[in-house]
């Protein structure tokens, strides 16, 4: 466990943050690995499935993402502010609340697959049954991967960004030998790279829950005298709800646009698709730079310490728009051979470098917005950092896109990333310098007392 409250601002979050972005970068090798062995084994229809069906399975775990947010901060503020009594019952009502909210999720999931994928105007045939089984295999395992995900967020409320790592690294090679081993042997196909994911996942949910309950010694997950507190549900809610209706809002923009890509079939929609898992890279020191903020700021607030907030904010700007600008370059000289990762398709590589053209020069933008609205929602303040995402997505972003397409040349519909984020750094910039939220932050803290 660290303590944010002591030491130098960017050395800890960053020391924070590299162990969390090791970790989503194994994380996002499970979609990877599966689009390369799709990709390469099945065909393209299979890897337009796969990237089809993510955008499908990121909204309906959006919320429950959400919840989890508000439960880092929580926590990072109960283990900040020494109220040890509270970390233990925020602990035990978050795992409770995880476990019907995951079955809830998982027959949700199941059930909705189909429609959505006909609303996303999914190609009928193979590419429409690929990615229902994909989809339906995935959700039924979904509470292995939220556990995971909820024993990674406990892990990171108490400063611990490291021992996650470890879990994830056996569970990647887990998923990259079953993977291998369903598909090229079994010839189990779609089924079988879905299956691989959700073994995988349970394997990293075991190791987490063994992990906590061997070596942290505040609490115990699934101890006999586990409690819920009605209270500290809703404080988690109240912090992490809006955080998930953001996290909805960008998976329902995703989805219209990936239902505009849908529509120029499935050359276009597997180009699409694999440079999203190139995005990914280049947004995964954002996020865990972010990640790590958002930590930081809890557990400082929790101790009203406001210059160090200040200061940690600043280096984590500074820190993520020069890694933000740094790997946009570099994408955008190698990106095509990225793309040949995932295919040799003349068609599919021309969509995807052409995406990345219009996606990699504005980037540094989303790093602003980024570390910003996890400073100002780490501080308990996230109605902001929701409302901009409202704005900037369905606002911007969705339907521009369909203007771009409306006027003509369909990789020019991509141009709506930089505007979408243009419109974000023009509502968070004005709010944080504002200073509103420092004002909020310690009445919020105050009320959970």
């Amino acid at each position: 466990m660290t303590d944010m409250t002591a030491g130098n601002p960017a050395k800890l979050i960053t020391k924070f943050a590299i162990p969390m972005l090791l970790g989503n970068i194994l994380q996002q090798m499970y979609n990877i690995v599966d689009s390369i062995v799709v990709g390469n084994f099945i065909g393209k229809e299979a890897l337009a499935a796969v990237g089809n069906s993510f955008v499908v399975i990121l909204l309906l775990v959006s919320l429950f993402a959400g919840a989890a947010t508000g439960a880092v901060i929580l926590i990072s503020q109960f283990f900040g502010s020494k109220q040890n009594e509270k970390l233990k019952l925020a602990v035990d009502t978050i795992y409770i609340g995880m476990i019907f909210g995951s079955l809830i999720i998982t027959l949700a999931g199941v059930a909705a697959a189909r429609p959505f994928l006909h609303f996303m105007h999914t190609p009928e045939g193979d590419t429409m049954e690929m990615s229902a089984t994909y989809l339906q295999t995935v959700f039924a395992g979904s509470v292995l991967m939220f556990g995971y995900n909820v024993n990674t967020a406990i892990l990171q409320g108490v400063g611990d960004s490291k021992s996650s790592l470890l879990f994830l690294a056996i569970a990647t090679a887990v998923n990259i030998a079953l993977d291998l081993i369903f598909v090229t042997v079994f010839n189990m196909g779609v089924f079988g790279v879905a299956l691989a994911t959700v073994i995988a996942q349970g394997v990293a949910f075991a190791f987490g829950v063994w992990y906590i309950n061997r070596k942290v010694k505040l609490f115990k997950l699934f101890s006999r005298d586990m409690r819920f507190d009605f209270r500290i549900l809703m404080q988690m809610f109240q912090i992490g709800l809006p955080a998930g209706i953001q996290n909805m809002l960008f998976s329902v923009g995703t989805i219209v646009l990936q239902r505009l890509v849908n529509s120029y079939g499935s050359a276009f929609m597997a180009g699409y698709g694999a440079t999203n898992k190139v995005d990914a890279f280049v947004f995964m020191p954002i996020v865990s730079f972010a990640t790590a903020v958002s930590a930081f700021v809890g557990q400082n607030i929790g101790a009203r310490r406001l210059d160090r907030v200040k200061q940690g904010v600043r280096s984590a700007v500074i820190i993520s728009v020069s890694i933000a600008v740094i790997s946009s370059v570099l994408v955008m000289i190698f990106g095509r051979y990225l793309l040949m990762a995932f295919t040799q398709d003349a068609d599919v590589l021309r969509t995807g470098t052409e995406f990345l053209k219009r996606l990699m020069p504005p980037y540094f933008l989303l790093a602003i917005i980024f570390i910003l609205n996890s400073a100002v929602r780490g501080a308990g303040q996230s109605m902001l950092p929701m409302i901009a995402t409202l704005i900037s997505l369905l606002g911007a972003r969705v339907p521009l896109a369909y203007l771009f397409d409306h006027l003509g040349g369909k990789y020019n519909i991509f141009w709506c990333y930089a505007a979408g984020w243009l419109v974000g750094v023009l509502i968070i910039v004005p709010y944080y310098l504002s200073g509103h939220w420092k004002k909020n932050a310690f009445r919020f803290l105050d009320e959970r007392k």
